[in-house]
């Protein structure tokens, strides 16, 4: 007949074998400690963000030009360049419309671009545009902090001279923010691998301490007899050999 399994017969042989449990728990724990530090390859990320815009400055000007007249003096004409000045940086509805897609239209042709793509040089590279803005993110992901910063920056430029000025006759790319050299690795976490370790020790070792009583047939006291076979005990003759 098995064993009558209850919580405090659980308790109990959990509490037996602590010693064994918490020595399962640390080694597993530097295992997996040792494995993610020295075994597994660091992550390293980097970001660079640009902004397109369906015009350039220049290009601004020449419009606004165009549509002001011969100024009869200096003060006028002085009062011309200023109005047309502020002009320029004002940005409007319409251009945010238009710049954001253009910055759409150069995502795409970025992903479908092989001669973008040759550029990855080994690294996985993400490419998005928020939401009815005109600001791309170019994230880099890789094993070297260092190749990760240089390829996000040349895709960056890349992308300027192949989409803007080889196929755009207008528009202009600008960078707000360079990618820089990552100083610590985003992946893998030490401490999150070591606790998961701990963690898979502890509950393997718990389950194999259950298991062993449970597989266990031997009696060691009188209450395995009344658990075993419903007798009860009411008297037991000590073993004076081997107590002393």
């Amino acid at each position: 007949m098995a064993k009558n399994v209850t919580i405090q017969r659980i308790v109990g042989v959990l509490l037996h074998r602590i010693k064994f449990i918490i020595l399962a728990t640390v080694v597993m724990g530097l295992l997996f400690f040792m494995y993610s530090r020295f075994v597994i390859a660091p992550m390293y990320s980097t970001s660079t963000m640009i902004y397109v815009q369906n015009y350039s400055s220049s290009q601004r000007a020449n419009a606004n030009a165009d549509t002001k007249s011969t100024t009869p003096s200096k003060a006028a004409d002085d009062t011309t360049k200023k109005t047309t000045n502020e002009e320029n940086q004002k940005i409007y509805p319409a251009d945010i419309s238009a710049s954001a897609n253009l910055a759409e239209i150069c995502v795409t042709l970025f992903k479908n671009s092989d001669e973008m793509t040759a550029l990855y040089d080994g690294c996985t590279v993400n490419v998005d545009v928020a939401d009815g803005t005109f600001f791309i993110t170019i994230t880099v992901d890789g094993t070297d902090a260092q190749k990760c910063a240089n390829v996000a920056n040349q895709l960056a430029e890349k992308m300027r001279l192949r989409f803007i000025i080889q196929k755009f006759s207008y528009g202009q790319i600008g960078t707000l923010r360079q990618a820089k050299v990552p100083s610590a690795p985003y992946a893998p976490s030490n401490t999150k691998n070591m606790l998961i370790g701990a963690a898979i020790g502890l509950i393997a070792s718990c389950l194999i301490s259950i298991l062993i009583e449970l597989i266990d047939t031997t009696i060691k006291s009188e209450d395995d007899i009344q658990d075993i076979y419903g007798i009860p005990i009411f008297a037991e003759i000590p073993d004076f050999e081997n107590q002393g």
